[in-house]
């Protein structure tokens, strides 16, 4: 994915609008990952920087590419002319609340985002051990029926077929 990347941060590297960069997350980047919320390599995020959100789309150059060229300024505080009835309402409400206020809230949403990302780990944990013991049981029990005969019948089937005869 890399190549293509770098690509397409050269083919906007002029743009007013649009900026296309990479960081290593696993080197000096490491705060700005942890801040931004990446889990995994590599992570594509997009949007206002202060509320980044993650990108679903393909990852070769052309996906990449058509998904670029879409983007643009977005319904913001600093765009408000761009945000639909609702959004402006929401934007004038969250403008009148202290900046205390604000960051109270965000900790409490950050805190419910948190609680969901850590109630689907334990869902998938639970997940993963429920298919492990199926599947130790799995093998248990057709190591099991093995045991019992099955080879040795599969055998003797052969035999008689091959042979015509179920005599020894």
């Amino acid at each position: 994915m890399k190549p293509d990347w770098d690509k397409l941060a050269a083919a906007f590297k002029d743009s007013a609008v649009t900026l296309i960069a990479d960081v290593d997350c696993t080197a000096g980047g490491k705060a700005l990952c942890e801040q931004i919320g990446v889990r995994g390599y590599p992570t594509i995020k997009y949007g206002d920087p202060s509320d980044l959100q993650d990108f679903k789309g393909g990852r070769d150059l052309a996906a990449l590419t058509t998904f670029a060229e879409g983007l643009g300024p977005q319904c913001s505080p600093a765009n408000i002319d761009l945000c639909d009835d609702e959004k402006k309402a929401q934007i004038k409400e969250f403008m009148s609340l202290s900046q205390a206020k604000r960051d109270e809230m965000i900790k409490e949403k950050e805190a419910e985002a948190a609680k969901v990302e850590s109630d689907f780990k334990t869902f998938v944990d639970g997940l993963q051990k429920s298919y492990t013991e199926a599947n130790e049981k799995k093998d248990k029990d057709i190591e099991a029926l093995k045991s019992s005969g099955l080879g040795l019948l599969k055998s003797v089937h052969a035999h008689v077929k091959k042979t015509g005869s179920a005599e020894l």
